[in-house]
């Protein structure tokens, strides 16, 4: 059996990846991406507390919330697909939405 210190060291990893490319990709779709890792991480820790306290509620709470990233990520993939056909780019250093 694999203690919870390792599933929390996987995740301290996988949110610490997602936060660097977060901060220094430029491109949306990567930046979707890194955020959904950082989801993912924050799921793994919420599961394995939830193993180690033999309770459940930590993994109905994790399955809400890969219901609502799943559809975070339609709606994000959705504005980024707009954003390219008016722009054709997806950097977001060259999307300037504001400009008049």
């Amino acid at each position: 059996m694999i203690i919870t210190s390792w599933y929390l060291a996987l995740s301290a990893v996988l949110f610490s990846i997602g936060v660097i490319g977060v901060l220094t990709r430029k491109n949306a779709i990567v930046i979707l991406m890194s955020v959904e890792i950082m989801l993912n991480a924050v799921n793994l820790t919420l599961v394995s507390f939830s193993a180690q306290m033999g309770d459940v509620q930590g993994q109905i709470l994790v399955f809400f919330s890969l219901c609502v990233a799943a559809a975070e990520v339609a709606v994000g993939l959705a504005i980024i697909i707009a954003i390219y056909r008016n722009n054709l780019t997806v950097d977001i250093t060259k999307i300037n939405l504001l400009r008049w």
